[in-house]
């Protein structure tokens, strides 16, 4: 067994599913660059996981953590029937339902794999690059990919979940299934819901916003008053006639 920092890591390795051989071969042997390589290929869907279910920054960013030592640390248990990425998604979902039940004592927290006899009732992945487009076109592109992320944390916490393994990591059914022990029917009612409620709060936010298109209060009707009585004074004074009255 070999030792990096306090993780032991256990030097033999089980058959491995081939997408996920190199790194998980390279975690049985040890070292620190093998352990960097594994999480800096998974920590954004892991990190997203955590956060749909925690739907904090900074508590999410200390479970992954919490779940990449408990993996590492148990490197042996992973037998390779499912793809390395899977088993660690159920590292970190259990540790995320661990943090949201002690942060919620006294509340019920439901598993994803709670009752599916009929679903409760509802209660940019890639952003394009912003040195092609235009500086304008880069910040409102930001501005919506922070309306999305709002939007998607007020989905329920078991929907938020699904929809970020299916719609954000773009994984299958059968694998989101297997990452929440749920039924993969249960997936696709989940997803589709999700797609439904988030499709409803986004077409609120627009319809809103429709209302608000090319406002003239404000600035720009102060600028417009202000010119139009300059033009008619300074008229007026050409003329001779007296100038209206200062409001």
């Amino acid at each position: 067994m070999k030792k990096i920092g306090t993780v032991a890591i256990p030097e033999q390795a089980a058959e491995l599913r081939a997408e996920d051989t190199e790194p998980s071969a390279c975690i049985a042997e040890g070292g620190e660059q093998a352990l960097e390589r594994v999480m800096r290929r998974h920590n954004r869907m892991l990190f997203r996981i955590a956060r749909s279910i925690l739907n904090d920054d900074a508590e999410a960013e200390d479970a992954l953590q919490e779940a990449y030592f408990a993996g590492f640390r148990n490197i042996g248990s992973f037998q390779g029937a499912a793809k390395m990425s899977t088993w660690l998604a159920r590292i970190v979902i259990n540790e995320a339902l661990g943090r949201l039940r002690k942060r919620n004592r006294g509340a019920v927290v439901v598993p994803f794999s709670g009752c599916e006899r009929g679903e409760p009732s509802p209660e940019d992945n890639a952003m394009a690059d912003s040195t092609t487009e235009p500086p304008d076109a880069a910040a409102m592109r930001g501005e919506l990919r922070l309306l999305l992320e709002r939007r998607i944390d007020e989905l329920p916490a078991q929907f938020r979940t699904v929809f970020i393994l299916r719609d954000v990591e773009e994984m299958t059914v059968e694998e989101t299934a297997e990452c929440l022990d749920i039924p993969a029917a249960t997936v696709r009612t989940r997803a589709f819901r999700a797609r439904a409620m988030l499709r409803e709060s986004l077409a609120r936010d627009i319809d809103f916003a429709t209302l608000k298109a090319f406002e003239f209060a404000g600035e720009r009707c102060d600028r417009i008053v202000a010119a139009v009585l300059a033009r008619l004074r300074s008229s007026e004074a050409d003329s001779g006639a007296e100038p209206p009255d200062a409001a």
